[in-house]
């Protein structure tokens, strides 16, 4: 199925329109084919080409490149999460060896932003567990109790501090991270695209319609040709299932976001001119907050089951009036019309909130299901997935290997019933949150 995403998202309507793209039209034969041009594809594929220099490499989406969840999402490269999936991390060595990946992520991220000398708003500011309810101070506490064990700053803080921090009355509560940063997205990925080495091949508009291993090579089809390859690697993320990649395994979810016009100087000034921040919720489906450099809000705050292949206008719009409220509910002095944009994007989830990263079988590679985490862990498993493709070995396939594996979903259509059964008791939850 082709993917028809809005052209709606402001990070990456931030950007110049990129011309000039190819489309699969005739048949290749390569030794190494990437599916997916996200973060992850984008980086295996350099990874890939720095380690085989005169190898043909060939990376393909179904849209175009970078602008799926590796654009889409809110821009947070995290070393600690609180919520990341449907579980709580109860065992403290399960959580050590996930924030330990967090931190190979931001490792790897940075090192290609030194490398390259790449400009993508970065801030290590941190990043907030918020609340509008005190009673989540007791998770709060107790989430800051586990992130001392493991030697993260953090900080709890209260309404006062808040509103000076955050420029808003409306959380009472919340705890300061201080390892997060927050970056403009769409301006990393975009960087990832522009210095693609030259034996890399990029198609986009290129929908893989059906794969078969035959022997020592996998044909893949496309709308109009063939790629012949010795190995594959798909690093599709929301759409693994989709091309039946451990479809036991992942589901995604639809997210949705919208974001406000820069404040005027008369606006910002009457909120308290607020540094740049970021707020995650401390319930799973309250709002995922920031205020960016140049002065907008982003407001996430919806998440649904929904085909990933399209969101139409009209749901488009339901979901923005939500954000619009949420808005609302923390600045009530701002306009009522001051959202210039709202868009969605998928995001992969797995039953126990890990990830994917191995070889499916023999040449046939995959990585994914971030979780929402996938700035720092998607450059991460892009790069090591390439390693492993080449059969070598590291430290950080060590230590992803080392993680709990995802957890085998029950089939449809209980699994179904059973994700709009915890979102509907989620958002009730969080309903103050949102």
């Amino acid at each position: 199925m082709f993917v028809f995403n809005d052209n709606s998202c402001s990070w990456i309507n931030d950007l110049n329109l990129r011309q000039n793209y190819k489309v699969i039209s005739k048949d290749i034969s390569c030794n190494f084919l990437i599916v997916g041009a996200g973060i992850t594809g984008l980086s295996a594929a350099r990874k890939l080409a720095n380690l085989f220099p005169k190898e043909r490499i060939i990376i393909v989406d179904s849209q175009r490149a970078g602008e799926g969840a590796s654009s889409r999402n809110s821009g947070y490269l995290v070393d600690t999460t609180l919520n990341d999936g449907f579980t709580t991390n109860k065992e403290l060595s399960r959580y050590k060896t996930k924030t330990d990946i967090y931190e190979l992520g931001i490792k790897s991220v940075k090192r290609f932003i030194k490398n390259y000398q790449v400009d993508c708003d970065w801030n290590e500011c941190g990043k907030f567990f918020a609340s509008s309810n005190v009673i989540d101070f007791k998770i709060l506490k107790k989430f800051s109790n586990t992130l001392n064990k493991l030697g993260f700053n953090n900080k709890l803080l209260f309404k006062s501090d808040l509103k000076r921090l955050l420029g808003t009355e409306f959380y009472k509560v919340a705890l300061h991270t201080t390892g997060g940063i927050l970056l403009h997205p769409g301006k990393l990925v975009r960087s990832m695209i522009d210095v693609l080495p030259e034996n890399v091949e990029l198609y986009e508009h290129s929908t893989l319609i059906n794969w078969e291993k035959n022997k020592d090579h996998i044909l893949c089809n496309f709308a109009n040709s063939n790629v012949k390859t010795k190995k594959i690697i798909f690093c599709t993320n929301g759409f693994l299932k989709s091309l039946g990649i451990k479809k036991s395994y992942n589901f995604p979810l639809t997210l949705t976001a919208s974001m406000t016009r820069s404040l005027t100087d008369e606006e910002y000034k009457s909120i308290g001119e607020p540094k740049e921040w970021g707020v995650l919720p401390v319930r799973p489906m309250g709002a995922t907050v920031r205020m960016t450099k140049d002065r907008r809000i982003l407001i996430r705050n919806t998440a649904d089951l929904l085909s990933p292949f399209k969101m139409n206008k009209s749901e488009l719009r339901k979901r923005s009036f939500i954000q619009k409220m949420g808005i609302k509910k923390r600045f009530p002095d701002l306009p009522n019309d001051i959202i210039k944009s709202t868009w969605s994007g998928i995001v992969s989830r797995s039953g126990n909130s890990s990830q994917i990263f191995e070889m499916i079988d023999k040449n046939i590679y995959a990585a994914g299901c971030y979780n929402g985490s996938g700035i720092g862990v998607g450059t991460l498993f892009g790069e090591q997935i390439a390693l492993m493709a080449s059969n070598q070995n590291s430290y950080e396939i060590e230590t992803i290997n080392s993680r709990i594996k995802p957890n085998r979903l029950p089939p449809n259509p209980f699994l179904n019933l059973g994700i709009h059964a915890r979102l509907f008791y989620e958002r009730i939850r969080a309903r103050s949150e949102i």
